[in-house]
């Protein structure tokens, strides 16, 4: 694809109005439409403008109104009309039913297909409000929290009958068969797994930091976080997935590659990829799979 691409309508006003130049819109317009987001999200998600300032443009180029999602009240939003899956996929939320009409937050007015789909799965006329995208993705998990906040909310999933294999039934490392475990742990993870495979997503990436653990998933291109563990976990989550990939459990110095099979069926079984990469406190690989799941160790590497 070349990179001399003509600018769409918005990315000529973020060029006009100064935000972007020439050069880093084209970039943007060309990987968001690689990545399937919107060039909203690409934009503000990858800190190239603030998610306000992008909002306002939006707001002009449009000629629709903006609206500040923080003072919408979540506990009065229809939950039940838009699936995660369709609100992530198209990156809206429902904020309030009317009659036959129901009104959806969005951060790209041009996304027509969003549209489309929640009419379509709801029966109802659909108006679009627009907002800003960073407080769009806040809301958002947010608003599906009580789906998987952390490892008190795992009591009443039905765990039970996945299972899991690992690649190697000798695990290395002398920790094996202690952290790894651990049940509330287990079902932790295998639920991080689930949730990946029914929300469609390509990468599972686990993320222990300084003071906070975070786990993310990635849906049509875009990262959307989906939990907090306990960072005291840390140690115990790494363990976990390295005895089920089958990998040395005891190694956090180097890179591992490894598997999971997960059968969720007496028919059906996903294969994820697992690398874990140690980095000082942890953080993102963004090397992307079909079914990949991203484990930082969060300890301190030689060389830093």
């Amino acid at each position: 694809m070349s990179d001399n691409i003509s600018l769409s309508g918005l990315a000529r006003q973020m060029v006009l109005a100064g935000v972007l130049d020439e050069k880093t819109a084209q970039q943007a317009q060309i990987q968001a439409l690689r990545s399937k987001a919107s060039l909203v999200s690409y934009v503000v998600q990858n800190k190239l403008a603030k998610g306000r300032v992008v909002a306002e443009l939006a707001s002009e180029q449009f000629g629709v109104a903006l609206l500040d999602l923080s003072a919408v009240d979540k506990e009065t939003m229809p939950k039940e009309l838009v699936s995660e899956k369709l609100a992530r996929q198209h990156r809206l939320l429902p904020l309030a039913r009317r009659g036959n009409k129901l009104y959806v937050a969005v951060s790209d007015p041009a996304n027509h297909q969003a549209i489309t789909d929640v009419q379509f799965s709801t029966g109802l006329h659909i108006e679009a409000i627009l907002v800003e995208d960073d407080k769009l993705g806040q809301a958002l998990d947010k608003f599906y929290e009580s789906d998987a906040t952390g490892l008190e909310d795992l009591g009443d999933v039905d765990l039970d009958g996945l299972d899991v294999e690992t690649v190697a039934d000798d695990v290395k490392g002398d920790e094996a068969g202690g952290d790894a475990d651990d049940a509330p742990v287990v079902r932790f993870v295998n639920k991080m797994l689930l949730d990946a495979i029914r929300g469609g997503s390509s990468d599972l990436h686990f993320e222990p930091y300084e003071k906070a653990y975070r786990v993310r998933l990635r849906t049509d291109g875009i990262l959307h976080e989906v939990a907090r563990p306990p960072i005291q976990l840390a140690p115990r989550i790494s363990a976990r997935l390295k005895v089920m990939a089958g990998l040395d459990i005891s190694e956090r110095r180097k890179p591992q590659d490894g598997r999971i099979k997960m059968k969720i069926s007496k028919t059906k079984a996903i294969d994820f990829r697992v690398n874990t990469l140690p980095t000082l406190w942890g953080g993102e690989d963004r090397h992307a799979d079909s079914r990949s799941i991203q484990c930082a160790d969060g300890h301190r590497c030689a060389g830093l």
